[in-house]
């Protein structure tokens, strides 16, 4: 694996200052977000939060919760490495208004994704594990993502639970009006 140091059980950050990634990253990604209660992981690429260009390479398994937020002046891309998701689009009523199917290139899905500033967004994965490269503007500051108040906190499991069985079939109901436009 790239040397990294554990920030916590969901965060390592290279250590090398040329970082490079082979399968074996993945797999420790993989192996390792299932041993986290939030079933993600990620190994940031940057040093440090105050750098200009943030990078990580996140890991999540299929029950894994991502709470829509948006991002107060920062763009942010995804580029996908392996697995399968629905990326979600809302509003800010929490109206579901895009689902871009995304994977890894064998997948045929779109494999890259670029957000803008201010739109809400998640993930629904969709295979068992699902990994991104994820890049966004530094530096790093909490008070730079917002929450979307019409969904659940981690915390809240049993909120968590339903909101994420009505997203389910909210997607696929938005995909069905989709299709026959």
């Amino acid at each position: 694996m790239a040397r990294s140091k554990a920030i916590n059980d969901a965060v390592y950050v290279a250590e090398e200052p040329i970082v490079h990634m082979s399968r074996n990253d993945a797999e420790f990604l993989k192996a390792t977000v299932r041993q986290n209660e939030r079933r993600r992981v990620r190994l940031c690429t940057h040093k440090d939060i105050k750098d200009r260009l943030q990078e990580m390479l996140i890991a999540f398994d299929r029950r894994s919760y991502i709470r829509p937020s948006k991002h107060i002046n920062k763009e942010e891309s995804m580029h996908i490495v392996e697995g399968i998701a629905d990326f979600i689009l809302f509003d800010e009523e929490g109206n579901i208004t895009d689902v871009i199917p995304v994977g890894d290139y064998s997948s045929g899905r779109q494999f890259y994704c670029r957000t803008p500033d201010s739109v809400h967004h998640t993930l629904l994965i969709r295979s068992n594990i699902f990994i991104i490269q994820e890049t966004t503007q530094g530096p790093f500051q909490r008070s730079d993502t917002v929450f979307a108040p019409w969904a659940p906190e981690d915390q809240n499991t049993a909120e968590v639970e339903k909101y994420m069985e009505r997203l389910a079939t909210e997607v696929e109901n938005f995909k069905n009006r989709q299709s026959k436009t």
